[in-house]
């Protein structure tokens, strides 16, 4: 099932309660942000969970909040539906501060699963649905659509506690589905489900996004922000390592490139180092690490400007999980030194 996307020339969203979101302005022809965080900080006791926090995430994206387990990604949230508060800083959702107005537009999944066990899938949902302000009639519908898109069609009377992991875990999406949120907020949503079900949600995610819907996931797992994110932010021990797009942070790695030449590349330019293995036949094959930012097309024009033979030129792009290990073991290396 998707959900029609609102019309290009309004922003206004009608969800099952009946009300209207009021269409929001749109800046410099980009939307505005969906979510802000600006110099967050919160402590207990003598422990800094989140520290000077800072990020935006734009109206309609899919958005990555990612980190090692323990890096503050599940607090940040929390502050955000207001169930806890920074010791300092702001949190702005569609412009206003966190609270009962603002979290009638957010859909939340939590980490830590929790459902009546003894109500069956479609009574659960529904109920979530009436608990935000829907109609008990539009709720049920809404909620036998959803447990049909997720893939339990055929458990809608079954009690959650005669359900698998994986299937309690589609439920409770469900619930964070149910009013049609404008913001979804997915704390480590992928775990506990196996391949096909994570496909099925990423195919979910990808659907609210084209329905206009802002969707920020927190991770550890970075292949499903390689899959999904048009943005993202990376902390660790409750301070941010980066900002940016998934092209920016490959960026924060050198590129590696595999040669085989009659000659030796070391020297030209935007090399910053180059080894050799053995010669076969006279062709070298050799591994070379370009500087940071360095791109490999200057040096391909280089090779044949200075007349080095090549039989092999490969790249190889970062992917997020080398990133992801570089900026967190750096940043465990600077506060061990």
């Amino acid at each position: 099932m998707c959900w029609p996307a609102p019309a290009p020339d309004r922003l206004a969203l009608q969800n099952p309660t009946g009300a209207s979101w009021p269409a929001r302005p749109i800046r410099g022809g980009r939307p505005l942000s969906a979510l802000t965080l600006d110099r967050v900080t919160k402590r207990f006791t003598d422990f800094t969970a989140v520290d000077a926090l800072s990020f935006d995430v734009p109206e309609g994206s899919i958005f990555g909040f990612l980190g090692p387990n323990g890096a503050g990604k599940t607090t940040s949230l929390r502050m955000v539906l207001d169930l806890l508060r920074p010791d300092s800083g702001s949190i702005t959702i569609a412009g206003q501060p966190p609270g009962r107005a603002a979290l009638s537009e957010i859909g939340y999944l939590p980490e830590e699963r929790g459902l009546y066990r003894r109500m069956t899938a479609l009574d659960l949902v529904s109920y979530f649905g009436t608990l935000k302000g829907m109609r008990r009639a539009a709720a049920r519908a809404e909620a036998a659509m959803l447990l049909e898109r997720v893939g339990l069609g055929a458990a809608l009377h079954r009690r959650i506690e005669m359900m698998s992991k994986g299937m309690a875990q589609k439920v409770q999406l469900a619930t964070a589905l149910i009013n049609r949120p404008r913001l979804l907020l997915l704390d480590e949503p992928f775990s506990g489900l196996d391949p096909m079900n994570q496909h099925v949600l990423e195919e979910i995610i990808q659907e609210r996004a084209r329905d206009g819907v802002t969707v920020l996931f927190s991770t550890h797992v970075m292949q499903h922000a390689e899959r999904l994110c048009q943005q993202l932010v990376l902390i660790a021990r409750g301070r941010k390592l980066f900002d940016g797009t998934p092209e920016q942070a490959r960026r924060a790695l050198p590129r590696r490139l595999q040669l085989v030449s009659r000659g030796d590349p070391s020297g030209l330019p935007g090399v910053a180092s180059a080894t050799s293995g053995p010669p076969v036949d006279g062709w070298i094959p050799w591994q070379v690490t370009l500087a940071v930012g360095a791109d490999p097309q200057p040096l391909l024009e280089a090779c044949f400007a200075r007349g080095l033979v090549l039989r092999d030129f490969d790249q190889h792009e970062p992917s997020l999980h080398e990133v992801f290990m570089h900026l967190v073991g750096h940043d465990l290396s600077r506060e061990a030194a």
